[in-house]
């Protein structure tokens, strides 16, 4: 019988879900707005995770600020991460700002442009009712 996962994906998914948690209650730090993880990417020899972020900023604060912010605070959320995880390894956190969510916007977007100018070229190139007859 194949496994489903394989062990570096139950890994990173036990990390999404706890640094999560830590990013929402243990980190106070007041330049962060709020944040989601979206993904975490571990190396096979659990030596690094990515961790794949996005943010709902706060006024003029950037994604660059932010992701420094918590590569700043990685080593504190490593702690708490290995205090909440049983594991031998724990790997060293890199935060990651999510591209996926704002490319996947933009697709839509322009998807949406496409069929209204097919829509509008369209209506053009139908005869108005009464029209030849």
């Amino acid at each position: 019988m194949a496994r489903e996962f394989s062990r570096t994906d139950r890994v990173g998914q036990e990390i999404q879900k706890e640094v999560a948690m830590i990013i929402q209650r243990e980190v106070k730090d007041p330049r962060l707005g709020m944040v989601t993880v979206n993904a975490v990417e571990v190396t096979r020899d659990l030596a690094y995770a990515k961790v794949f972020v996005t943010f709902l900023t706060i006024g003029e604060q950037t994604e660059e600020a932010s992701i420094e912010i918590l590569n700043e605070a990685s080593g504190y959320i490593r702690t708490l991460l290995a205090k909440r995880i049983k594991a031998r390894i724990m790997p060293e956190l890199r935060f990651v700002f999510d591209k996926s969510m704002a490319e996947g916007v933009r697709m839509t977007s322009l998807v949406n442009k496409a069929i209204e100018e097919d829509e509008r070229r369209a209506g053009k190139n139908q005869p108005e009712e009464g029209e030849g007859e």
